[in-house]
């Protein structure tokens, strides 16, 4: 093969090829010119490498199609663009479709703690089911405040963080089972119940609920949504609609998955609170104050600015270039 011949005959086609990958924007009519020319050049650069190697010119027309290539397939966001984009947008969007499931989870969950509590407590003999007396007074008196300040906060918000985000990535990952987000939630709500029913019985009930509150409002709220987006993918599985099961389903896992992330952030709140606030000696208006302002700070972010995100268009979900192309279903 004579590549100067090659190249000569060759100029203006691949002079094309290089001036519409360089365009800002393109045509119908122009990308299937850019398509065309670069599969001609790809057949022209297997030839050159066959019968030369490796060349000069044969470096040239790989140049030409890796940027034709990088015009046609698009290039990854850049990552200080997506993150803002994350925050402001994908993630407010995601919590604000789950708004409504997570307040029917909170109040059957505060439904059955009270219940629990309540019915526990009223019965001595249930209460005595639960350990020996001194066992539980003990627990009363001291176990239950000491949990909070026996470990330094940092090492204590550290750990309750990392239990609490595991928590809710399962309750969202098995979500699709429609039983393990049940199951963690009644879980919590029985043992909360519980719990609550001891330190009344040895009259301690103030002791409960201020020890809890400071945390609790964010940390079970997050729970409560961690457990609504796992829902919500169990129902694209019972009802998915024009699409197919499977279809369905990859759709709201996609959409909801940054619930999974956005959640970390936000229980890493819960935590510093649970580590540096509730065990503090600081007056009680101070550590629950402080704990209804995160989420009040919560609340505002999932409805306000994920209402302006949803009504902007946004469902929650992964972009294109994340995600993969979708697979269009016609009806």
């Amino acid at each position: 093969m004579d590549l100067d011949a090659l190249s000569a005959a060759r100029a203006r086609e691949w002079a094309r090829l290089e001036e519409l990958s360089r365009r800002r924007r393109l045509g119908g009519g122009e990308v299937d010119e850019l398509v065309a020319r670069y599969q001609a050049a790809s057949a022209d650069l297997a030839d050159i490498k066959t019968s030369a190697g490796r060349t000069p010119q044969g470096d040239h027309v790989s140049t030409m199609l890796a940027r034709a290539r990088l015009r046609l397939t698009g290039a990854p966001e850049n990552v200080l663009r997506t993150i803002p984009r994350f925050f402001a947008l994908q993630l407010p969007a995601a919590l604000y479709r789950v708004r409504w499931t997570t307040l029917g989870i909170a109040l059957v969950f505060v439904g059955v703690v009270v219940l629990v509590g309540s019915w526990a407590a009223g019965d001595p003999a249930l209460i005595a089911s639960l350990g020996p007396e001194a066992q539980l007074e003990q627990y009363a008196e001291q176990e239950f405040a000491r949990y909070y300040t026996e470990n330094p906060a940092a090492v204590f918000a550290g750990m309750v963080w990392t239990n609490n985000a595991w928590i809710a990535a399962q309750c969202i990952l098995f979500g699709v089972t429609g039983v393990f987000p049940a199951y963690v939630l009644m879980q919590n709500a029985v043992g909360l119940g519980t719990s609550a029913a001891v330190m009344f019985a040895f009259d301690r009930g103030d002791v409960f609920v201020l020890y809890i509150l400071p945390h609790g409002l964010l940390e079970m709220t997050s729970v409560f949504v961690a457990g609504a987006a796992g829902f919500h993918i169990f129902w694209a599985l019972v009802a998915p609609g024009a699409r197919t099961r499977l279809a369905a389903l990859a759709d709201a896992g996609v959409s909801l998955v940054t619930v999974a992330i956005g959640l970390v952030f936000v229980l890493a709140v819960a935590g510093l609170v649970e580590g540096f606030v509730t065990g503090q000696p600081w007056p009680w208006w101070l550590k629950i104050g402080i704990g209804a302002v995160a989420l009040a700070g919560f609340l505002f972010y999932m409805l306000f600015v994920g209402r302006r995100a949803f009504r902007a268009g946004e469902t929650g979900g992964l972009t294109e270039y994340e995600a993969g192309t979708p697979r269009l279903v016609a009806g």
